[in-house]
């Protein structure tokens, strides 16, 4: 894959893991972040744990301006005064929304209802000029940084109105070994989606685990 894919919220668990995981699969990334040093710091660091010179970082404008595709895997809170002011450079581009928005109490990890519907969907109104994708949201940023785990056994659900950018989406999955895109839906059915991963966290805290998901029979 030639496409240049961009990282917002790269210097995180989540974003720095797909970052380590794409640059180890042979693909250019520039990790985003709201400080350029503080974006190259990460970048250095996954260089040296990749073992490639393929990755940089820079601010959060820059980064959307010069990656071909842009993950966003910054934190709910700040989600969509970000999306507001990356509009211009993220036209005509593939996004990929990978946020949860949860919240935690003493019952545990819940779903936060969203006005739009899901972080997805709010992506889609604040980005009209982009191409939304769902994606990467049941990852495990342990795994992901476990280089001693050679390959990510997990599905990723992919979801979307644009087929091209699904397969596209779909084709970053499948660049991770042991990864394999698939298909979930329209981005309307995005809302579940993220709120699984309230269920993913309540697994994982009680069985100790680091679980994804697999689907059967495809």
């Amino acid at each position: 894959m030639s496409d240049v894919v961009g990282v917002l919220g790269g210097t995180g668990p989540q974003g720095r893991g797909l970052a380590l995981r794409w640059a180890k699969a042979g693909i250019e990334v520039i990790i985003g972040s709201r400080s350029a040093e503080r974006a190259e710091s990460a970048a250095a660091e996954l260089r040296t744990e990749a073992g490639v010179s393929s990755v940089r970082g820079l601010a959060n404008a820059d980064c959307a301006a010069k990656a071909d595709i842009v993950l966003v895997a910054v934190p709910w809170e700040g989600h969509g005064d970000l999306l507001t002011s990356l509009r211009e450079p993220l036209a005509g581009k593939i996004v990929i929304d990978c946020v949860n928005p949860l919240g935690f109490d003493k019952q545990g990890p819940y779903a936060l209802p969203v006005e739009e519907g899901s972080a997805a969907q709010q992506a889609e109104k604040l980005l009209p000029d982009s191409r939304v994708t769902a994606a990467f949201h049941h990852v495990s940023a342990v795994h992901l940084a476990d280089q001693t785990i050679a390959e990510m056994t997990t599905d990723v659900l992919v979801l979307g109105d644009d087929r091209e950018a699904t397969d596209q989406v779909r084709a970053l999955a499948d660049a991770i070994p042991g990864m394999r895109g698939v298909y979930g839906g329209r981005l309307r059915n995005s809302h579940q989606v993220e709120a699984l991963t309230a269920n993913l966290i309540a697994i994982n805290r009680r069985y100790k685990a680091h679980a994804g998901i697999r689907v059967t029979d495809i």
